[in-house]
């Protein structure tokens, strides 16, 4: 998926937000987060849009303390939500994807972020429509990106997912796919894990319509609620899951 691209699903993404936002109550349960309320949810997505912005339009060489960029945090509503994702998309449409600055992936670059920022609004999303009762729905493309974005960050989540260091094994095979069509196999070593391009016999696979495996992978729905199939040795697929959380 191209850069631009990235940035209309954002844009997309943040609109369905802050549209679900104007109906929601600020005190109801966010299921999918527990201990979290509307409120809080909007808090934590409406700051990420405006740090994000903010660390992309001085294109940041390392991670800024919240403390210099005065960011606003609300009050929080839908209307304040709506105005951290229209600047963030308004920066980066402006910005070359190409230009070099910190991320905390391996991407060192702006198309990091419209990535990255997507796909957090999407989960985020599917939270927010999880409270309200909402079936989410999710675009196969975008499903599909999502999943890919989150096997190409994981490694470098253990600054605030430090259970990533149980990501390990004795050479067994994980499989992850999409009835739609891509698929992700990971090994699991004794010293971590690696992704494998060249096909090999897997111990463990997971299958399902796009949105199911994504809805896992991410921990927005239990392996048990959903309708993914789980083959092989259950045992990894549940480690996996249990140790990769980014959001």
């Amino acid at each position: 998926m191209q850069y631009l691209t990235h940035c209309d699903h954002l844009g997309r993404e943040g609109a369905r937000f802050v549209q679900l936002a104007a109906t929601a109550s600020l005190d109801a349960p966010v299921p999918t987060c527990p201990e979290w309320s509307v409120s809080d949810l909007l808090a934590h997505l409406g700051f990420v849009h405006r740090r994000a912005q903010y660390w992309v339009k001085v294109r940041t060489t390392e991670r800024l303390s919240p403390k210099i960029m005065n960011l606003s945090r609300g009050p929080v509503s839908a209307e304040w939500m709506a105005e951290g994702i229209e600047e963030l998309v308004a920066t980066l449409r402006a910005s070359d994807p190409d230009d070099v600055m910190w991320a905390w992936g391996e991407d060192q670059h702006v198309r990091y972020w419209a990535r990255r920022l997507l796909h957090e609004t999407l989960v985020h999303r599917i939270d927010l429509e999880g409270a309200l009762g909402v079936v989410s729905v999710v675009d196969n493309e975008v499903g599909a990106d999502a999943i890919d974005e989150f096997f190409a960050n994981v490694e470098y989540a253990r600054d605030f997912s430090p259970n990533v260091k149980n990501l390990v094994g004795s050479a067994e095979v994980i499989t992850f796919s999409c009835e739609e069509g891509p698929s992700w196999t990971v090994r699991l070593d004794p010293t971590g894990f690696e992704f494998l391009d060249e096909p090999v016999v897997v111990d463990a696979r997971l299958s399902g319509a796009t949105t199911e495996p994504l809805l896992v992978i991410y921990r927005r729905r239990s392996l048990e609620e959903s309708s993914c199939v789980s083959e092989g040795r259950r045992d990894l697929v549940e480690r996996w899951l249990a140790n990769s959380a980014l959001l």
